[in-house]
C-alpha cells in the first residue's frame, strides 16, 4: 500500500478534481451545511489547506456571499449568508446603471479606504456582464457629473483600521479602541460599533461606549488602533442614527436654541433654494431679504455656517449667539 492509499479513508476512492469541479464541490458542501472549517473541506475534497484557501477566495470572488466566523473553540467556520439562494439575480436597466455610475463619482472621498476597493470590485462585476459598447457608454456618462471635494482626508494610513471597522460592523463584534481626542492623550474605549456616518467628506464611527455608558461618535482620523473582540453585541431595536446627533445642526449636540437670522437680498435665493434644517421656517421681507428660523444645537457649527454668508447675514437671536457672532468678527479683524 502506498502513502497516498494509507491516508485515504476506508471505502472512499481517491479523487482528482479539476478546479471547476472542486469549486462546485466546495459550494455544494457549504450550501448543504451551516458551515465548514478549512480542515473539513480539505478532508472532504482530499486537498491541502492551501488549496482550500484558494478555492474559498475563488468562491468569494465569484460573488457568493461567503462569511468567515471565528468560533469559541478557536476554529474558523466558513458559510454562506443565510437564505442567499432565495435572492433572485439582480438585473439592472440602463437607467439604473447610469445612476450607479453617477453615485460612484460622489464617493471620491473614500479613496484609500477598503470601501473604495469594494466599489471598484462591484463595478468590475457589473462591467463583466455588459458588452464593451455599453461599458464605454457608461464610463462616458460617469464623467458627465464631476464632484468637487475640498479638504478631503487621505485614508490610506487608516486602511487597516477601516478593514477592522467594516468587519466589526458586519458581524456586530465588540471592539477595544485607542482614540486620541484633540490636544489630549490617547484613551482606551470598550465600544459597540453601530454605524459609519459620512459628514463633510469625513468618516465617523458611531455606537455605544461602555466607558461613558452612552452613545458616542468618533472621528475615524483620530482612531489609533482597534482590536476586534470575540464578544458579540445586539443593536437596540429602537436605535436610530439621529440618537447620535440629537438636535445638532451638524454633529455636536449640546443645548438646543431657537436660531433666527436675516439674510440679505443678495443671497436670499441661496437660502430659499435649500433645506437647512428639518423644522426651519422662512419669512420673506419687503426689502428682498429673508429671515430663517429653526431650533438646533451645536453652537460652533452654527457659527461657522453663519460666517460663511458674510457680509450678507445678521444674527437676530438668541442674544448670546448674536454676541458671540460679533465677538468672532472683532477677533478676526484684530488678527
Amino acid at each position: 500500500m502506498d502513502k497516498t492509499q494509507g491516508k485515504r479513508r476506508p471505502g472512499k476512492p481517491a479523487k482528482k478534481y479539476s478546479q471547476a469541479a472542486r469549486l462546485h464541490n466546495v459550494i455544494r458542501l457549504l450550501e448543504a451545511r451551516y458551515g465548514a472549517t478549512v480542515e473539513e473541506l480539505a478532508e472532504e475534497c482530499q486537498v491541502d489547506r492551501r488549496t482550500v484557501y484558494r478555492d474559498l477566495q475563488a468562491v468569494s470572488d465569484a460573488g457568493y456571499p461567503l462569511l468567515r466566523e471565528p468560533q469559541a473553540d478557536g476554529r474558523t467556520l466558513y458559510r454562506f449568508l443565510t437564505g442567499f439562494k432565495k435572492v433572485p439575480p439582480i438585473n439592472f436597466s440602463l437607467e439604473e446603471l447610469m445612476t450607479l455610475y453617477l453615485c460612484r463619482g460622489q464617493l471620491g472621498f473614500l479613496q484609500g479606504t477598503p470601501f473604495q476597493e469594494d466599489l471598484d470590485s462591484i463595478f468590475d462585476k457589473i462591467r463583466s456582464s455588459l458588452s464593451p459598447r455599453n461599458v464605454a457608454h457608461l464610463e462616458r456618462i460617469s464623467e458627465a457629473a464631476v464632484p468637487l471635494f475640498q479638504g478631503v482626508r487621505d485614508y490610506h494610513d487608516k486602511k487597516e483600521i477601516l478593514e477592522k471597522v467594516r468587519r466589526a460592523l458586519l458581524f456586530q463584534y465588540r471592539c477595544r479602541m485607542q482614540y486620541r481626542p484633540p490636544r489630549r492623550e490617547a484613551q482606551s474605549y470598550l465600544f459597540d460599533p453601530y454605524l459609519l456616518l459620512f459628514y463633510q467628506s469625513a468618516l465617523y464611527l458611531g455606537g455605544y461606549s461602555h466607558n461613558r455608558k452612552a452613545l458616542r461618535l468618533f472621528l475615524v482620523d483620530r482612531i489609533q488602533d482597534i482590536e476586534i473582540l470575540r464578544e458579540r453585541f445586539e443593536v437596540p431595536e429602537d436605535f436610530d442614527a439621529s440618537d447620535l446627533t440629537g438636535q445638532a445642526f451638524g454633529l455636536i449636540d449640546d443645548c438646543a436654541m431657537n436660531i433666527e437670522a436675516r439674510f440679505g437680498a443678495e443671497i436670499a435665493h441661496l437660502i430659499r433654494e435649500r433645506t437647512w434644517h428639518p423644522d426651519q421656517s422662512i419669512v420673506e421681507n419687503k426689502d428682498g431679504s429673508l429671515t430663517l428660523s429653526f431650533t438646533a444645537a451645536g453652537e460652533r457649527e452654527i457659527l461657522s455656517w453663519l460666517y460663511s454668508f458674510l457680509p450678507h447675514v445678521e444674527v437676530l437671536s438668541p442674544p448670546f449667539l448674536r454676541e458671540k457672532f460679533r465677538d468672532g468678527l472683532k477677533q478676526a479683524l484684530h488678527r
